[in-house]
């Protein structure tokens, strides 16, 4: 991995004692990721600015070393439309002005630009900037980082900011973390030792099928296990279903610091490719991931954490991006059965005694 310094940058830059901030605009488990990233910051920075959009804002106040966060919703990133205003980023280049940060790291997948968000930083006087850039950022960055695509994504962020200079601090195994204490769930959940099955997801192919849960849930009751459904406020009549009376359903019933009491007194979690997965990795909750190939599991499977990882890794939407499956039948997902995710929650706790 290498990096390559454009206009008036020093030849190494150093980590600047002053405020930093870190951009990553997208999703709950995007920014759970940029974790280890932000704590090497952190580790030398007087104050850290975390930049979230309106998704991953909960996310970025979980994380150690965040001392602010601005939201602001990014177009280019956010696939749900809504009108690009000039005074709402005039708002934004305000804002990042009044924290006067002396560099920022933009942070994004391998399929996202940095340039629009360096722009803007740019006009609001941010004197140095780095990220991970495929385009020719001309004056935009300082440091232009190069990263492979496919390993963890928290490695391919924390590549970017110890290329700058900025290493984790001793003891720091540059896992996902989020901030303790966290709160008591136990009112809600019962004494730990459940499992906990998560339903639905931000793109509809990263989910768990509702069948599959569903039978995943019936079949841990029925062996007597403990059983928690979660969800999001959205996605109450999936939980319901699911839970059935097999389970617990705390659909909507969770902010997202709440989620993460639950999912540290649990056994294990089983959910598709979402955020709680990140969550409960930040947790030292083991997951039992049924994965889509949408996107690579090399990079965006649940890390620093015990994994099972199900689905067809090979399926025709391999690496297709897409949100909705483009295949009929969802085969990735619906080959599997409920039969084959209990198995994969026994071998995954039974490693762990």
């Amino acid at each position: 991995m290498t990096g390559e310094r454009h206009g008036d940058a020093p030849s190494a830059p150093l980590p600047t004692r002053g405020t930093v901030l870190v951009a990553r605009m997208d999703n709950v488990g995007d920014v759970l990721l940029a974790g280890p990233a932000v704590r090497a910051v952190a580790a030398h920075a007087r104050r850290v600015v975390m930049l979230a959009g309106p998704r991953g804002r909960a996310a970025a106040e979980l994380l150690p070393g965040v001392d602010r966060v601005i939201e602001w919703h990014t177009p280019w990133i956010d696939p749900h439309p809504r009108a690009v205003r000039v005074d709402a980023v005039e708002e934004l280049i305000a804002a990042i002005r009044s924290e006067a940060p002396e560099a920022a790291f933009v942070l994004t997948s391998f399929h996202q630009s940095p340039l629009p968000l360096a722009l803007v930083l740019r006009l609001a006087d941010v004197p140095w900037i780095g990220a991970i850039s495929e385009d020719y950022p001309g004056s935009l960055l300082d440091l232009r980082h190069r990263a492979p695509t496919g390993p963890p994504e928290a490695e391919r962020m924390l590549s970017l900011v110890e290329e700058a200079g900025y290493l984790l601090p001793p003891g720091d195994r540059g896992a996902p973390a989020v901030r303790r204490p966290l709160p008591d769930t136990a009112h809600l959940t019962g004494r730990p030792g459940y499992i906990v099955v998560h339903a639905g997801a931000s793109a509809p192919a990263r989910a768990i099928p509702r069948w599959l849960a569903a039978g995943t849930v019936a079949g841990l009751g029925a062996e007597g296990r403990r059983v928690v459904v979660t969800g999001a406020d959205g996605d109450r009549e999936d939980t319901a279903a699911i839970a059935g009376r097999a389970a617990t359903d705390l659909g909507g019933r969770t902010g997202l610091a709440e989620l993460a009491g639950v999912l540290r007194d649990a056994a294990a979690l089983v959910t598709g490719n979402t955020g709680p997965a990140h969550l409960a990795a930040a947790v030292d909750t083991p997951v039992v991931s049924l994965f889509s190939p949408v996107v690579p599991a090399s990079a965006w499977a649940p890390y620093g954490t015990r994994l099972r990882l199900l689905g067809d890794q090979n399926a025709a939407c391999k690496d297709t991006r897409a949100r909705t499956c483009p295949v009929p039948g969802h085969p990735c997902l619906n080959s599997l059965s409920a039969a084959d995710v209990v198995a994969a929650v026994h071998d995954l706790i039974g490693e762990g005694t």
